[in-house]
């Protein structure tokens, strides 16, 4: 009798176990169909923009405040940086800022040289390179403000020497800088034309310049070369930087950039 009281006990037991659990179980798989499809969707978007942050960063959009092109938090890379505060030893003669230019108006309301971080840093090593000559580099013009650009495409509509503002500039990118090469004493070596020349005397296979000129024109093209710089075939005196198309188009003033 005892016996037979244990085993009903224990298939009561038993019982109650089976139908709480069940219940259990019945009530975690509704609260999870209950989830809001929300969720998931919410994670892999996050996970998208975090991969893709290095990218935006890079490319800046054309509405980028000055306040986002100085931010600390943005890579060094693609900052906007003063040549000088990289290498002072390059010269200067950012001819926009006058009125020694093709347009005969001053244009730049500064005398800078600024580039995307990658750029001035390879620009330094090019510097350091050509001292080990007795040489040095001369910078006629770097980043250029899109709204500088459409008034050269007024004046020069012409897009083997003045890129249309439409697509814009390498320049407009902070990615290309105009140059020449400079001795111990900063006097400029003969080149084949003058700069901003918009004749066939600029183009780097141009057969009727002096042999001399040629030589310094082929030897500042290797010194960029070297350090991954883009010769342009029109302008003997252009480069662009290597990645410039990983850069949006800017228009911020020189005063606006630290």
């Amino acid at each position: 009798m005892m016996l037979s009281n244990w085993v009903r006990w224990m298939a009561i037991s038993l019982t109650a176990f089976l139908v709480s659990t069940s219940l259990a179980l019945w009530g975690l798989n509704q609260k999870s169909k209950a989830l809001p499809l929300t969720t998931t969707t919410t994670f892999i978007t996050t996970v998208t923009q975090t991969n893709n942050s290095a990218e935006s960063e890079l490319s800046l959009p054309l509405s980028t405040s000055p306040q986002q092109i100085a931010q600390s938090s943005l890579p060094y890379d693609a900052r906007l940086i003063d040549i000088r505060s990289v290498n002072p030893k390059i010269a200067l003669d950012i001819r926009y800022a006058t009125t020694n230019n093709f347009l005969k108006q001053k244009l730049y309301s500064a005398a800078r040289c600024v580039l995307r971080g990658a750029a001035a840093k390879r620009l330094s090593q090019v510097q350091q390179d050509l001292e080990k000559q007795g040489l040095g580099l001369k910078v006629y013009d770097c980043y250029r403000p899109l709204s500088v650009q459409k008034l050269m495409w007024k004046v020069k509509p012409d897009s083997r020497y003045v890129a249309n503002p439409a697509q814009g500039s390498r320049h407009n990118r902070g990615a290309a800088v105009d140059l020449t090469l400079v001795d111990r004493n900063g006097k400029e070596l003969e080149m084949p034309s003058s700069f901003d020349d918009f004749t066939e005397r600029a183009h780097r296979n141009y057969s009727g310049a002096s042999a001399q000129a040629k030589k310094n024109s082929k030897l500042l093209e290797n010194a960029m070369k070297k350090y991954g710089f883009i010769p342009l075939a029109t302008e003997w005196w252009h480069f662009d930087a290597p990645g410039w198309d990983n850069y949006a188009l800017l228009d911020v003033k020189f005063g606006e950039i630290p």
